[in-house]
């Protein structure tokens, strides 16, 4: 089990703005800070997701943040592009992941590919 995620950023106040606006859909707060070098997110009062000021840029990340439904999916994503995210996917269902795999994918200033996924069925 996972306790908590990092990852490398270039711009310390750019993330901040993109994943305080982008989180907060999804319940995800900044709670902490390490001065102008970290911050952590989290539901108050655990922080599970920091980012860092990193030397060197990191590619290949992907994070995904589990959602309570659909619509949260939809406020994530709407979120995230409107702070500045890159579309990498509009909210949908993902089929060959699974039948009730709703997600949507962007990239965050430092190209890192955070999803907010939602796995239960659609209400009826």
């Amino acid at each position: 089990m996972l306790d908590h995620v990092t990852v490398g950023v270039e711009d310390i106040e750019r993330a901040q703005r993109f994943y305080d606006s982008a989180l907060r859909p999804l319940g995800v707060t900044r709670l902490y800070g390490d001065g102008d070098r970290f911050a952590g997110y989290g539901v108050n009062p655990k922080a599970f997701f920091w980012i860092g000021i990193r030397n060197k840029p990191q590619t290949g990340s992907h994070i995904a943040f589990a959602a309570n439904d659909r619509a949260t999916v939809d406020r994530f994503y709407e979120a995230a592009v409107a702070a500045g995210g890159k579309d990498n996917g509009p909210p949908g269902i993902r089929a060959h992941y699974d039948p009730d795999y709703y997600g949507a994918f962007v990239l965050d200033p430092d190209g890192h590919n955070v999803e907010a996924v939602c796995r239960l069925p659609e209400p009826r």
